[in-house]
């Protein structure tokens, strides 16, 4: 270091002399040397310029600012009369990074890491940057745990001044959790404490979700996870004293020792309300959850202060500050708690502002706002706004802040960040699905119509039960109010007998128009009117009920319908929800004078409960009844019900379940009804996803002629148990199940199996 420091001065000294101790006025400068840096550069990195006098004081400076750059690994000063000549010698330039011998980590992952510390092709090569190569790459595997990880860098010099970097990596094998030991706890068992990590000694899924591989990070959750389960159970004291982590010798397996102090459980003495109360206490007891003579629970004081200043929130105290206070009692091992209520100043909303919607407007974003400007601040307001503005499915994300104003003390603003997600679809392409075979589609759609939320739609159909023509328009807010107005004309052929069912076909006009007017912010009943032109054709070999539907009915016929429906959703997400329920009730009829006389009742509930961050229950049940009126002998064949299939009574294939004709094929039935428990969770390889949820899944259901059965028979249910996955893949919406059907009947078609992919209509 001390010779270092002598050429050092040694140098500046001879460049000085160089340029003369007596200094000069630099008339112009000259750089020598430069191989790809320009000399453009150069000069706007020198602290001097012509005209600038130059002496033996700022020969250092000038040495020093271009060494600063770190393009350059030699800088000499000379003088020419009066001009300044720098001599540079470049650093090379990174040609090429190349990895050998990584498996764990993909080579682009490794080089974002080495570009993160200044080295990647196309830089600069800095030889004592290149020593902290290993140490970076050596975290990597250490955050895979590898700790058996060998690295060794070779530089080849290449011509142009530049260098191939080459990295050997020898990964070894992965260090594995062998032995958790948690040494202190008395009150709990090991294995009721450990369940609550999310690292452990590993299982049958640890070869995707990695928790038996040692992380800082997770140790620390899971310590905290741990302080949490005794301080929710009353032991208020609870200690962490230390925490040990050894690896083995050999870079195998790591033991982790976690010591404890349990100390005493404590009860709740007394809770107190304390503060500037807005409105009477008695309004604020019900939101706190905690009971004297209870344990005391760190979670439900948290919770009851967080309902205390949502309150306060929705009246419009966005600022309210709610502390728990504990007062504990050594001597009667209790805890009384004080609720301290700050309020702060009422605020108002100043400003809406919406970023991320380039190509929707605006206003389709805030006419879903409940929470309006220059109104009190609202926190439910704000929450139901925000549901429903990610309810319209436009969006993937949907984020809200709300920042107080600059300068003033009872101002907020609302900031609206949007991902939009393309919401028109261009396809021209196959599909296939097991109840209609290959699909040939193709389709324009717009579900955000130029950014207005206006859906227009133009599409057509073809497989061997289908052929289908549709154009429709959908305006959600005709009217300010909500009020929507859509219209539909379609065509529809399809050839039952193609559907295994029996044996007949029809031809299907339809114009329709729909209104759609909004009760509540969760409910909204909708009405439309349709005229149906229908031609039923008979097959070659029909069956003695559609013969004898033929005969009593006719071929052609001209029917006028008219539905009603009730809609209410308070899903926090049209896309893989979480939270709460849709439910609709639909009800159809052909008014008298229709050809074909009949009507038509349904209901659908599905409900979401969150029960952690990744699980969810689903339940789900329909029931369906239909009949015939006035003139007409029965419902129609082509209106029945019909269960089986993706979407109904999975492991039974489509259409099989319920009523068969005369020649032994499913006909359907005017009674159904049908159900499902789920739980859904994502992959365990893949723990947040937008776009694949996993469910394993209890179907059950029947279809019946209500006529002849009752249709609550339980000779005639249904059930089956299975396993499935929605993706929503670049082509469309593709949902895989495999399901064992435990109760069939002897003419039922059984289909473990079932996937469907595509676009219908």
């Amino acid at each position: 270091m001390m010779w270092a420091r002598i050429w050092a001065v040694l140098l500046l000294l001879g460049m000085a002399s160089q340029v003369t101790a007596e200094g000069f006025r630099i008339s112009d400068i000259r750089v020598e040397g430069l191989q790809r840096i320009t000399a453009g550069t150069v000069f706007n990195y020198l602290p001097v310029k012509p005209g600038d006098e130059v002496d033996f004081d700022h020969t250092s400076d000038i040495v020093r600012e271009l060494y600063k750059t770190g393009f350059f690994k030699d800088v000499r000063l000379e003088k020419a009369g009066n001009v300044l000549v720098v001599v540079v010698t470049e650093r090379p330039a990174i040609s090429e990074i190349r990895f050998s011998g990584n498996k764990s980590i993909d080579t682009d992952k490794l080089k974002e890491g080495l570009k993160d510390i200044g080295l990647a092709e196309g830089r600069t090569f800095d030889r004592s940057v290149l020593d902290g190569i290993e140490q970076e790459l050596e975290r990597q595997y250490y955050n895979q745990g590898k700790y058996a990880v060998k690295l060794t860098s070779t530089v080849t010099p290449l011509e142009r001044n530049r260098v191939a970097i080459d990295i050997n990596v020898v990964e070894g094998e992965t260090a594995l959790i062998k032995k958790i030991n948690i040494v202190g706890n008395t009150v709990f068992e090991d294995d009721d404490l450990l369940d609550q990590f999310e690292l452990s000694t590993g299982g049958w899924l640890s070869r995707f979700t990695r928790d038996n591989q040692y992380s800082r990070p997770k140790l620390s959750g899971d310590l905290e996870t741990l302080r949490s389960y005794y301080l929710d159970r009353g032991y208020i004291n609870f200690k962490i004293d230390s925490t040990q982590v050894a690896i083995t010798p050999d870079k195998k397996d790591i033991y982790i020792t976690i010591n404890v102090t349990e100390g005493d459980i404590y009860t709740i003495k007394d809770i107190r309300l304390a503060g500037d109360l807005v409105g009477e206490p008695e309004e604020y007891f019900p939101l706190i959850h905690l009971r004297r003579g209870e344990p005391f629970a760190r979670k439900a004081v948290v919770e009851s202060s967080d309902r205390v200043s949502a309150k306060l929130s929705d009246l419009g105290y966005a600022f309210a500050n709610v502390n728990s206070i504990p007062e504990i009692d050594e001597e009667t091992k209790s805890v009384t708690i004080t609720l301290f209520v700050d309020p702060g100043k009422r605020a108002y909303v100043r400003r809406i502002n919406i970023r991320g919607n380039s190509r929707t407007r605006d206003e389709v974003v805030r006419r879903e706002f409940r929470q309006m400007e220059s109104a009190w601040f609202s926190g439910e307001k704000l929450k139901l706004s925000r549901e429903r503005v990610q309810r319209t499915g436009y969006f993937d994300n949907v984020n809200v802040e709300t920042p107080s104003v600059p300068g003033s003390a009872d101002e907020v603003d609302i900031n609206v960040s949007v991902s939009e997600k393309p919401s028109g679809q261009l396809l021209a392409g196959l599909g296939f699905s097991q109840s209609d075979g290959v699909i040939v589609n193709a389709s324009i759609s717009q579900d955000n119509f130029a950014g207005t939320g206006k859906k227009v739609s133009l599409a057509l159909q073809t497989s061997g039960a289908n052929q289908a023509y549709q154009v429709s328009y959908t305006n959600p807010y005709y009217t300010v109010d909500g009020i929507s107005r859509g219209f539909n004309l379609s065509y529809r052929a399809t050839d039952f007998r193609e559907l295994d069912t029996a044996d007949y076909r029809t031809d299907d006009g339809i114009a329709s128009v729909n209104f759609g007017f909004p009760l509540s912010e969760f409910n909204r009943i909708n009405f439309g009117a349709a005229i149906h032109s229908i031609d039923f054709k008979v097959g070659s070999v029909p069956s003695t009920e559609v013969l004898a539907f033929q005969t009593a009915e006719g071929n052609s016929f001209l029917d006028f319908e008219t539905n009603l429906s009730w809609k209410h959703d308070s899903r926090d997400s049209a896309i893989f929800p979480r939270e709460g329920a849709v439910q609709s009730l639909f009800a159809e009829m052909s008014i008298p004078g229709s050809d074909l006389q009949y009507w038509k009742l349904s209901y659908e509930h599905r409900r979401y409960w969150s029960i952690t961050r990744e699980f969810v229950v689903s339940l789900f049940g329909e029931i369906g009844f239909g009949d015939a009126y006035g003139s007409t002998s029965r419902l129609p064949f082509f209106e029945n019900f019909f269960g089986g299939g993706p979407g109904s009574i999975r492991g039974f294939a489509a259409r099989s379940v319920g009523p068969r004709d005369s020649q032994g094929e499913p006909l359907g039935g005017n009674a159904m009804y049908a159900g499902n428990i789920e739980l859904l969770f994502p992959p365990p390889f893949q723990q947040k996803t937008e776009t694949v949820r996993l469910a394993a899944f209890l179907d059950f259901g029947s279809v019946v002629d209500a006529n002849s059965y009752d249709l609550f028979d339980s000779n005639e249910l249904r059930y089956s148990a299975g396993l499935g996955a929605s993706w929503l893949s670049p082509l469309g919406a593709l949902t895989v199940s495999f399901a064992l059907p435990f109760r069939a009947d002897s003419q039922d078609e059984k289909e473990q199996f079932q996937f469907s992919l595509g676009t219908t209509f």
